[in-house]
């Protein structure tokens, strides 16, 4: 028999500003309010934000150029906000990192000057969660699932999330549609001429 997927963690557009609302104004801070802003904005894996390079954000066009699994590469939106995130965080705090060591152009750097590591990406988020009092199991890839959740109840259709996401396959990406049955009730209701 087919084992029953665990359907994801996902987190309402209240608790997403509640934890970017936590943030202070110190260098390190300031990092990881774009790290989070970033993780939501263009619902990407840990792995595609530790490796993003100054030369895959091309802020004139509003997107960035992501390589995912297996190499594939897929061009994300990037929303007004996490924009103006990535612009302060490059303009006013990567330099202070980046002195510490040879860069290679990553964006999101250690207190080193080095990539970050996946664990470090999972302790921010660990961390800022509990200073917001969020109490559900939240992980790095909680805010990818909340941006494919939220784009389909914005009215964004399945083939077009499934894209952005860079799922090769749609059933990947219809493990959303499942999440919010009163959601979908709705649009039925609405559009459906028998609804």
């Amino acid at each position: 028999p087919k084992q029953q997927k665990k359907l994801p963690t996902v987190l309402t557009i209240q608790e997403i500003n509640l934890i970017l609302s936590k943030f202070k104004l110190s260098n390190n801070d300031i990092r990881d309010k774009t790290i989070v802003s970033v993780l939501y904005s263009c619902g990407i894996r840990v792995s595609e934000l530790i490796n993003l390079s100054l030369t895959n954000i091309f802020l004139n066009e509003d997107v960035i150029k992501i390589f995912g699994k297996g190499n594939k590469e897929r061009i994300v939106p990037i929303g007004n906000i996490a924009k103006n995130d990535i612009v302060t965080y490059i303009n006013d705090i990567r330099p202070f990192y980046a002195r510490k060591s040879n860069t290679q152009g990553i964006l999101f750097l250690s207190n080193r000057g080095s990539i970050l590591s996946r664990k470090t990406i999972w302790n921010i988020i660990k961390n800022i969660s509990k200073k917001a009092g969020i109490r559900k199991n939240i992980s790095p890839h909680t805010f990818r699932h909340s941006f494919a959740t939220h784009l389909l109840e914005g009215g964004a259709g399945l083939r077009v999330v499934q894209e952005l996401l860079g799922h090769s396959n749609i059933s990947t990406t219809q493990i959303y549609t499942h999440l919010d049955l009163n959601f979908l009730k709705e649009i039925h209701k609405q559009f459906h001429p028998r609804g």
